[in-house]
């Protein structure tokens, strides 16, 4: 087996590891977990808690975590559970805590920057760049309502075995994105690492079914993978393509339609209003599509999110 070092450790067949690393020049530390297998096969990596108000791959995280085991496993299942620790412990939403930046937004990240540019460089030199293969997990945030979906990045050397894991993964939407830039999957795929990032849970919020459901497509990559045994399930999916409105205005947000409701050309998707009621912005669709997630709190930030849907691609 060739020797392999991850985050400072010495990747051993049989071994467990959990600890956590220090990101140099901060007070950050990362916790992470590694299941070294006893017999050969590719790294995978798992994070989770990059946006940190996003529990279900969270929690869904921590418990594979203490659920895989070296003797059921090829190669080596390297878990970070929680990327974004202060603003989990500071509950920033998507923000790190100390220098108010979106670490999905920073990527690859800059050793001499602020704590989120140094923390997403110690994400990849220390992770991303060191795994064959790698799950990212995402939810809606505490003011997004959100369906179950998944990403890959399109025209990269790894898009085969990107677009293999993705249909492992039981949702009824995938999106092909075009986005090359900020975030840790689509840095991870121009590397040409298989990557993918999960869409799953709403509102900060969590249940036993959504976690499940994240452990189970995950443990379908693995099988996929090769790195669990078994043969691993294909889920049919619809190809769409991504949209996404930024809030002109700061005010009140009424949306008309729900996640995952479907909608034509010209309906009306919500509308911005000011604190008399009277009408700053109306969105109406430009074609027909599907909600993805957007914003579903009454206050509404201008520039901020407020709504991202899908038109779907027909061969």
């Amino acid at each position: 087996m060739e020797k392999k070092m991850i985050a400072g450790h010495d990747i051993k067949p049989g071994k467990n590891i959990t600890d956590h690393i220090h990101v140099e020049g901060t007070e950050l530390h990362v916790p992470h977990v590694m299941i070294c297998g006893k017999e050969d096969g590719p790294t995978v990596l798992i994070t989770a808690g990059i946006h940190n108000a996003e529990y279900v791959g969270i929690q869904a995280a921590i418990e594979l975590s203490n659920e895989l085991e070296p003797e059921q496993i090829r190669g080596n299942v390297v878990i970070v559970p929680l990327a974004n620790r202060s603003g989990f412990e500071n509950r920033t939403m998507s923000m790190v805590f100390e220098d108010g930046k979106n670490l999905n937004r920073v990527f690859p990240g800059d050793k001499e920057g602020s704590e989120a540019d140094k923390l997403a460089h110690l994400l990849f030199d220390s992770f991303i760049k060191n795994a064959d293969a790698y799950i990212d997990l995402h939810s809606g945030d505490g003011f997004e309502s959100l369906i179950p979906f998944a990403y890959y990045l399109g025209d990269t050397p790894s898009e085969d075995i990107s677009k293999k894991m993705i249909d492992c993964i039981n949702t009824q939407y995938y999106v092909r994105s075009k986005c090359r830039t900020g975030g840790a999957y689509n840095l991870a795929s121009i590397h040409g690492i298989p990557s993918v990032l999960i869409e799953r849970g709403e509102m900060s919020l969590f249940n036993r079914a959504e976690i499940e459901a994240d452990k189970s497509d995950i443990r379908n990559i693995l099988t996929m993978l090769g790195v669990l045994p078994g043969t691993h399930h294909i889920y049919p999916k619809q190809a769409l393509t991504e949209f996404d409105e930024t809030a002109p205005f700061t005010g009140c947000w009424y949306p008309e339609k729900k996640a995952g409701e479907r909608f034509n050309k010209g309906e009306k998707l919500g509308e911005i209003r000011d604190y008399f009621g009277k009408s700053l912005y109306t969105a109406f669709a430009p074609q027909e599509g599907v909600i993805l997630y957007q914003c579903s709190s009454l206050n509404i930030i201008k520039d901020g999110p407020m709504i991202a849907y899908g038109v779907p691609i027909f061969d």
